[in-house]
């Protein structure tokens, strides 16, 4: 099963990542806790529209992009989810 919120956290923690920042930099900036901020690169949390929002801010990353990037993760592996399902 494809969950959002899994492929939202990688891309967020691959983001902060190539930054080369910190979970405490960024959840600072975002004005979230830094447990909160890692259950949601983890994929256990959802975040709300405005916590992304405030997070993408902090990453200086377009929400458009964002979702950008996962909605082509998520085609993927619909595509590989697809392929096995027929086999």
């Amino acid at each position: 099963m494809i969950l959002v919120r899994e492929a939202l956290g990688s891309e967020l923690r691959r983001r902060r990542l190539t930054q080369g920042r910190t979970l405490r930099d960024v959840s600072a900036h975002a004005k979230v806790s830094l447990g909160y901020l890692s259950e949601i690169e983890r994929g256990e949390k959802e975040a709300s529209s405005e916590l992304l929002s405030s997070i993408c801010l902090a990453l200086g990353v377009p929400l458009s992009d964002l979702l950008l990037a996962i909605g082509e993760e998520i085609a993927s592996l619909e595509a590989t989810t697809q392929v096995r399902a027929a086999a």
